[in-house]
């Protein structure tokens, strides 16, 4: 029997363990899935060693960045972004070889690109944490310039909140959220921007999934904007996991 497995810390509402678990009894396939919640990556190493069935991992916070040293080698996406959410792992006889990947750039380019119009060059990233490399990655392949909002202390190519006006707006009609902001069960809280300077022509996309609508997108939407939540990014992600880990 195959196994898959998520590693993070906590793991305790897991998209991962409950969308591969329902994928594998519908489609009858003889394999499972756990989750590996581990206090350290330290203790990545045994969960490899005491697994011998386990051929695959899905990686979450905070290992997302943590896991590259142990590993024996990255994609292109993975070692650009500098972040792994997927592990294929080889077993011969002799030796365990591990490759690192990014999928959550797949997710997002997937999700992102039929939404996208001609008049979508410009964006505004709300976050600079981990999850915004995979969506800077994605935005430097297509071609689409960006700016980032920052809480922290201000590196190249971002700006303040406080910074994002009339003008910014009205020039970035790409507006993607890549904070925690909106999820559940803070559902109240939403990036503190000036929602009265959207318009039909901006797209706001939301990385959180839940709830299925965001007060972000509500705002977007209340000016005629379109709107995309974070779900199918997860779920193309999650689906790119699996191919990678039954490549032959």
């Amino acid at each position: 029997m195959k196994k898959y497995g998520l590693i993070g810390y906590p793991l305790t509402h897991s998209f991962s363990k409950r969308f591969f678990t329902e994928k594998f009894e519908k489609e009858e396939i003889n394999a499972t899935y756990e989750n590996f919640e581990i206090e350290s990556i330290s203790w990545f190493p045994e969960i490899i060693k005491n697994n011998p069935g386990l051929i695959g991992l899905n990686v979450t916070i905070p290992y997302k960045e943590k896991v590259i040293p142990f590993l024996d080698e990255l994609d292109e996406a993975a070692e650009k972004v500098g972040a792994v959410n997927t592990v294929r792992i080889n077993r011969s006889k002799d030796t365990i070889f591990l490759k690192g990947y990014n999928t959550d750039t797949f997710g997002f380019e997937a999700s992102l690109k039929p939404l996208l119009k001609a008049h979508h060059t410009k964006a505004l990233i709300l976050g600079t944490g981990g999850a915004s490399k995979a969506i800077k990655f994605v935005l430097n392949k297509l071609d689409i310039s960006f700016i980032s909002a920052s809480i922290e202390e201000l590196k190249k190519n971002e700006i303040r909140y406080e910074d994002i006006d009339q003008r910014m707006l009205e020039e970035r009609l790409l507006i993607i959220n890549a904070t925690p902001l909106g999820t559940y069960p803070k559902t109240e809280t939403f990036p503190p921007i000036p929602y009265e300077y959207i318009s039909e022509k901006h797209l706001l996309f939301d990385l959180v999934y839940n709830p299925e609508e965001t007060q972000f997108m509500k705002k977007g939407k209340e000016k005629g904007a379109a709107v995309k939540n974070g779900y199918e990014m997860l779920l193309q992600q999650a689906l790119k996991s699996y191919e990678i880990w039954n490549r032959d």
